[in-house]
């Protein structure tokens, strides 16, 4: 492909990616040209064209960047993206259009955007070229400007040339020092060897009589690598000299044609630069560019054409969703709210149920943590309920006492059990309903996730949510009422006849043990159950906050009998094993900046715990750890500390100086201990059963089986269906991304149909290219024929191989890559 043809392909590419936004942010090949403020960047480009048709004045003139595309044409006039169609004959217009654009964006005064200008200009005096002018490189705000504009037009400089595919045109005037140009600070930040780095020397007649440029141009003070293999033969240059225009001769109208001649002039008559006049001056700088912009556009096409094919994947999906729905079409529309409440209730249950299919690993959702609520924290906040044991048995001394009245009783009076047990039933309704709060809270939470994608559409988004939580709402008044017919059922009938239960015959001997622990002993007679040392309750790190001067993260391991801690969850180094017998867990006070969570366990017998320590603090990193290592700890026989009454908080206490009130207070309080316990487990049991079925199998019944129609029944279901002015332009937007990213695939495709493109374009459309891309793969594809071994892989320049080279079957005919 010539070098003309190149050059207009990728000036195709940046009409095509640009009008949809997408030019700026991909890597393709350009020059950008870099310099400071005056430093004749504006004559460069002016002489490249031969007309005046850039801005002019003090400050920041450019102060958006502009892409400069140049194109030979037997006619001259120019064309901007934003103006299709237009055509500017007039360069005076031309040079007005730009600054009325930079005002729209930025104001009249100094502001600056990064949103590109493109201009197009024909005509028979420029070769093919394409080129970026940057802002100049600035100190000092002024007018309006931002403090920090210096960063900012830097910031906007590297977004260029900090790519691989960019050129970078530094343009440096005479008269400065080199060593202080701000181009070439900026151009060694993002290629320290100079193999992008073009250089260009500016005002070479403004220099002090008796200096010169020789060594600079040279290339013998700062050298670049940037090969130019434009003749000449001699060594490549690095650096390129120009003489501009003077601002006198700008304000006389100095024609180009006659300062292009005058530097022609300048170089054959100057001592210093005689010997290298003939690669010196713009007509050598333009050609130059156009023969290092043709040759970096073809080695950069194998990535440039992988990347654009992965940005068309990436977005593929989600083109296939806006391709089928039409806002104008009623039936598109009805079409549209079918399958999304469809989609919903899919989504709502396989968050309820569980799904394979995107699993969150970061945190629990969905019927994760409402388990975690079944299991863990509804036992734990049951277990909270238990009153002190001081407090329970007054309160059975006085109801054995008012029971008998003045008399003195013989026998224990079951009444008293029964009032007691009554008592303690009536209690569980609090942490009953406190089970259906935290239920209903989390599925609240969890169909707000599934609403997110009704966001396009934001009537249907709001009259679901209505519907749908006032489903929640309903079924969570009908849930309370069956647990308080529940608790109810519960008080209506003392049943003593429980298989369970001990009864008063058994009650006597039995001893009250305070750490409520259950004798573990049916299992271990069947031979099938482990040992309660091997059974792992709870892992996970905890930090141990009192032991030594910083804390330290330790990797825990909480079994049925023990508490153990690591070194790390390789779980080869054990640091200690703490028995669980007798230990109790307390809630240590946060403090007032602290943002951990912190519980301590201790000995009831007031014995240390670890080493010289009463207390080991552990801290956790959120509440929702806090309470699952204390629903872990309750089930391993670690209970919460339980607070003594005393005379100061619940008036005097009594002590029983009456050996058969002791005795009965003793009975009474074993048959309770023993009810209670029949009652814990079938609240236990029958609670998840109930919310499951009265609660969220009736939403996952609602939103699949009557949603939609109670959408339906609100009248105008078309109304429903209209996109909110965000989702419209953002779909619009990837319509056109998609559309941009096509066409620009089918003009790198003409290259490898034309015959004379590189290897690498025309094999990359049989490659396989990653999510690593842009970056050009090391790998080939590999066959997929099963059951035969894959053929050798194809690389750059290589032919493929014939039937030769694979024995009974010939190699498969190479795909079209468009």
């Amino acid at each position: 492909m010539s070098t003309r043809s190149m050059i207009s392909m990728i000036n195709r590419l940046q009409d095509a990616l640009g009008s949809a936004g997408l030019s700026y942010n991909l890597l393709l090949p350009q020059i950008a040209v870099v310099g400071g403020q005056s430093s004749g960047k504006s004559s460069v480009l002016e002489n490249f064209v031969g007309r005046d048709f850039l801005p002019r004045g003090t400050g920041i003139v450019t102060r958006r960047p502009l892409v400069l595309q140049l194109h030979h044409s037997d006619t001259e006039y120019g064309e901007f993206l934003h103006c299709r169609g237009k055509r500017f004959s007039d360069f005076d217009e031309i040079c007005q259009e730009i600054e009325a654009e930079t005002y729209r964006l930025t104001g009249t005064n100094k502001g600056i955007s990064p949103v590109p200008i493109s201009l197009r200009i024909f005509s028979p005096n420029v070769l093919n070229l394409t080129l970026v002018d940057l802002p100049g490189i600035t100190k000092v705000p002024v007018g309006d400007q931002p403090p920090d504009i210096e960063y900012l037009v830097r910031d906007m400089i590297m977004q260029y040339i900090c790519k691989e595919n960019c050129l970078i045109l530094a343009v440096t005037p005479a008269n400065m020092d080199l060593a202080n140009s701000d181009a070439l600070k900026l151009a060694k930040d993002v290629d320290p060897q100079g193999q992008r780095t073009i250089g260009v020397i500016t005002m070479l007649d403004l220099m002090d009589k008796g200096t010169d440029a020789r060594e600079i141009l040279e290339n013998r003070l700062l050298p670049l690598r940037r090969d130019f293999v434009f003749p000449p033969p001699p060594p490549s240059p690095g650096y390129i000299g120009l003489v501009n225009r003077s601002q006198k001769d700008i304000d006389g109208k100095k024609d180009i044609k006659t300062a292009l001649q005058a530097e022609k002039k300048f170089f054959l008559s100057h001592p210093a630069y005689r010997h290298m006049c003939d690669r010196m001056g713009t007509p050598y700088l333009q050609r130059s560019l156009n023969q290092q912009l043709t040759d970096h556009i073809r080695d950069s096409l194998p990535t440039l054409h992988n990347h654009l094919q992965y940005l068309l994947v990436s977005i593929s999906k989600e083109i296939d969703t806006y391709k089928l729905y039409n806002p104008d079409d009623p039936i598109c529309r009805t079409k549209t709210l079918i399958k999304l409440v469809q989609q919903l209730a899919g989504d709502f249950e396989r968050l309820i149920e569980g799904s394979a299919d995107e699993v969150n690993t970061a945190n629990l959702s969905g019927g994760a943590r409402i388990n975690q609520i079944f299991h863990e924290r509804f036992p734990y906040q049951l277990h909270k309920m238990k009153c002190d044991e001081r407090k329970l048995r007054m309160e059975i001394a006085y109801a054995i006492r008012n029971i008998h009245g003045v008399r003195t009783g013989l026998f224990t009076p079951d009444m008293a059990f029964q009032a007691i047990v009554k008592k303690q039933i009536s209690k569980l309704k609090i942490p009953c309903f406190g089970f259906v709060d935290m239920v209903c809270k989390e599925l609240v939470s969890t169909i707000y996730e599934c609403f997110s994608k009704l966001g396009s559409f934001p009537k249907l988004r709001e009259e679901t949510e209505r519907l749908v939580t006032t489903e929640i709402r309903e079924q969570e008044s009908t849930c309370r009422d069956q647990i308080s017919l529940l608790i109810d059922m519960q008080l209506a009938y003392i049943n003593t006849k429980h298989e369970d239960f001990i009864g008063f015959a058994h009650a006597h001997p039995l001893c009250h043990r305070s750490d409520n622990k259950i004798v573990a002993g049916s299992g271990a007679q069947q031979g099938v159950a482990p040992p309660s040392s091997l059974i792992v309750i709870r892992k996970g790190w905890l930090t141990i906050n009192n032991v030594s001067i910083i804390a330290k993260d330790y990797w825990f391991i909480l079994t049925a009998e023990s508490l153990s801690w690591f070194k790390d969850n390789e779980e080869t180094e054990k640091r200690y094993m703490l028995p669980l017998d007798n230990l109790k867990v307390r809630d240590v006070e946060r403090g007032f900046m602290s943002s951990k969570f912190t519980f301590a366990l201790f000995n009831s017998e007031s014995r240390n715990v670890y080493k010289d320590h009463k207390l080991l603090e552990l801290v956790c990193n959120s509440q929702e750890e806090l309470d699952i290592w204390k629903s872990s700890l309750l089930r391993a026989g670690v209970y919460p500390e339980e607070v003594t009454v005393d005379a100061q908080g619940n008036g005097p206490s009594e002590n029983f100086t009456d050996p058969q009130l002791e005795r009965q207070v003793e009975t009474i309080r074993n048959l309770v201990d023993s009810y209670m316990g029949i009652i814990h487990k079938t609240v236990k049991d029958l609670m998840p059963k109930a919310i499951m079925h009265l609660m969220i199998n009736s939403v996952k019944e609602f939103i699949s089986s009557e949603l939609l129609a109670q959408l339906y029944a609100l009248g105008d279901c078309s109304a429903l269906m209209d996109e909110s002015p965000e989702q419209r332009q953002h779909r619009e937007q990837a319509l056109g991304k998609h559309a941009a990213l096509q066409a620009a695939l089918d003009i790198i495709g003409e290259i490898s149909t034309s015959g004379n493109a590189p290897a690498d374009v025309s094999h990359s459309g049989l490659r396989q290219f990653s999510a690593t891309l842009p970056k050009k793969s090391a790998t080939c594809d590999k066959s997929r024929t099963r059951g035969r071994a894959p053929p050798v892989p194809v690389l750059a320049n290589q032919r493929l191989p014939g039937p030769a080279c694979v024995p009974r079957r010939p190699a498969p005919a190479a795909p079209n890559p468009k």
